[in-house]
């Protein structure tokens, strides 16, 4: 049996949906396969969507058109925007989410698009053509054969996947429940692709019938009405709060006393962690004069008293994760109803990816996810963007999608990637952007909506509703700048700042002033019809707008040099004014532009220079 695809994505994570949703309103006949159905759209870890830069990736992800925001909003049981008492630049939406709502979610959304089908079964083995140098479709276990002219491979976690529970317990699988992809990850590396391992783990879960509440802090999520999505507004579920509570000197101790044990310090993993999201072996050995670390009770979902130990991840076996349970606060009784684990997995350097994710040896072939080296739902989910819109570019002969740093935090998370590679899991934070302030949360529309229309990945009414939003906020921001306000109608809004007006004067200069509203001065002007999402975006332009001037022309500086484009075939190796390390780092990256040149380490600006002229050369010796 053999079924033909424009395009074909192996895995039903964050990146596999992401890259389907892309390539399905692109108009490509798409074929999701995934070796269980019922698991697309799976949280595998906790409960959780958004956070510290990932919160902007998902606005970009459903400015794009995915489906992330959406499910998101969907399964919602609290939100907080985190990072308030800061500058807008780091403001970071995160919403605690149900895993059942979020799971069918995804599912109902992608189940919406007539080019993309969905089908079950494990993949075992690859088929390429050209000798080779191109991917032609994929074989699963049970003899089927789907032909496609461009494969996505977002295997997560599966790929030779093993979970640890001790030193003693090994199991091979994916995640807990499902099994591993051995056949395909042997396929891979018989492509002459670099593999490497890396780990993650997951804490225990609880039963919250079982917690002394009155041990516990109660954290409320935010009264706002926030939403991902920036194209529908669904009504959210029922709202329910976490807790907070502590491992203390008694976890420290029972951990240090089975330290041996951990599958991490026992020996049996040697793949690295994420430096970012350690084990709870990690956090008592590298911060030994901690006297306690936080720990967040995080609800699964409305339909279970089953609770996410965020903090404790570990790969002790579970009679131990059982006992320092016990002597947290609140949990001295409590049932676990799942232990942690750790598990290791193959993952491919992504230095062999393209600046669009296309494997650079093997033709239309394409990996996104923490196949790359990632950790995360958000991470994941972007890579899946820009793998599913370039898999249908490729094939139709487009010229590849490539987002720059200065235009989403997408386009900062592959570059990092294939320029930079990767030698722990690769986390977001906003730090790792030189550009906070362009690239906001809140402007992630305004920022890709015109590429998204260039591309043709909204209908029609997302289109018209996407206009509607970016009108309003224009509304909002002429608005304050031709507004006049008296010195007695800003006694209310600027009560708080200690400031006065002595006369009267517009709107947008009083509301540079720190801890002054926006808002408040609208309403007290009598413009009171502002939406809370328009008066934000509106009020971070007017406040932060020298600033905002310096970035774009630093933007615009990078915007150049990415303009410089450099030949696929330019023989680094034997550039004589280049030094030996800009040379070997350049042959092994092989940058598109000399932006990305730019950014890889050891590449200095005199080599910068040198490069422009054998570039320049190069090309009118083949021309």
């Amino acid at each position: 049996m053999s079924t033909d695809y424009d395009v074909l994505i192996v895995g039903g994570g964050h990146a596999g949906t992401e890259a389907a949703a892309m390539a399905a309103r692109l108009g490509a006949r798409t074929l999701l396969l995934t070796s269980v159905l019922d698991t697309i759209g799976q949280m595998s870890c906790n409960p959780a969507i958004g956070g510290i830069a990932k919160g902007t990736v998902v606005r970009e992800v459903d400015a794009l058109g995915g489906v992330m925001g959406r499910a998101a909003d969907r399964a919602t049981i609290q939100f907080r925007m985190l990072n308030r008492s800061k500058g807008p630049a780091v403001w970071a939406p995160r919403a605690q989410a149900d895993r059942t709502l979020y799971k069918r979610a995804v599912r109902f959304l992608l189940e919406q698009f007539p080019a993309l089908e969905l089908s079950q079964g494990m993949v075992t083995n690859l088929l390429f053509d050209q000798g080779g140098t191109r991917i032609s479709g994929v074989e699963t276990g049970d003899g089927r054969r789907f032909t496609a002219h461009a494969v996505i491979i977002t295997a997560g976690t599966f790929l030779r996947g093993r979970i640890h529970l001790g030193t003693d317990t090994q199991i091979p699988a994916g995640r807990a429940g499902d099994a591993p992809s051995i056949e395909m990850a042997q396929v891979i590396a018989n492509a002459g692709l670099t593999v490497s391992r890396f780990k993650t783990g997951t804490p225990p879960r609880v039963d919250g019938r079982s917690v002394n509440w009155s041990k516990v802090e109660r954290q409320d999520g935010d009264r706002d009405d926030f939403r991902f999505s920036f194209h529908e507004r669904v009504e959210r579920p029922r709202q329910v709060p976490c807790w907070i509570t502590w491992a203390g000197e008694e976890v420290k101790e029972i951990i240090q006393r089975h330290l041996k044990e951990s599958a991490l310090y026992g020996g049996a993993i040697s793949g690295r962690g994420p430096r970012y999201c350690p084990s709870v072996e990690d956090k008592i050995v590298k911060f030994p004069a901690a006297k306690r670390h936080q720990i967040f009770l995080e609800p699964e979902g409305l339909d279970t008293t089953e609770l996410y130990v965020n903090g404790l991840s570990t790969s002790l076996p579970a009679r131990v994760q059982l006992e320092f349970l016990h002597v947290v606060p609140g949990l001295e009784r409590a049932r676990m109803t799942r232990p942690g684990y750790a598990i290791e997995y193959d993952y491919y350097p992504p230095t062999q990816l393209t600046p669009w994710l296309e494997v650079k040896s093997v033709e239309h072939l394409f990996f996104a996810g923490q196949i790359n080296g990632t950790t995360g739902y958000e991470e994941a989910a972007g890579q899946g963007v820009v793998a599913g819109i370039n898999a249908v570019r490729r094939i139709r002969g487009e010229e590849a999608v490539v987002l720059g740093r200065n235009d989403a935090y997408i386009g900062v998370l592959v570059d990092d990637l294939v320029t930079r590679g990767v030698d722990e899991p690769y986390r977001l934070f906003t730090s790792r952007s030189e550009f906070r302030l362009l690239l906001r949360q809140d402007n992630a529309l305004r920022r890709l909506l015109p590429l998204a229309e260039r591309l043709g990945l909204l209908t029609d009414a997302e289109l018209r509703a996407a206009e509607r939003r970016l009108a309003e906020e224009e509304r909002i921001f002429d608005l304050a700048r031709a507004t006049t306000i008296t010195p007695e109608q800003a006694a209310g809004p600027l009560e708080e700042s200690g400031t006065r007006l002595t006369e009267s004067e517009r709107i947008a200069v009083v509301a540079k002033r720190p801890g002054v509203s926006l808002g408040r001065l609208l309403v007290a002007t009598g413009i009171a019809d502002a939406s809370v999402d328009a008066v934000l975006a509106a009020e971070v332009e007017i406040k932060y707008d020298g600033y905002l001037a310096r970035e774009r022309e630093a933007a615009a500086r990078l915007a150049e040099l990415a303009s410089f484009v450099l030949p696929p075939d330019l023989p680094y190796l034997e550039l004589r004014t280049l030094a030996t390390e800009a040379r070997q780092k350049l042959d092994r990256v092989r940058p598109t532009s000399l932006a990305q040149a730019a950014r890889i380490p050891g590449v200095t600006p005199s080599d910068l220079h040198n490069l422009v002229l054998a570039a320049t050369r190069w090309r009118r010796r083949v021309a």
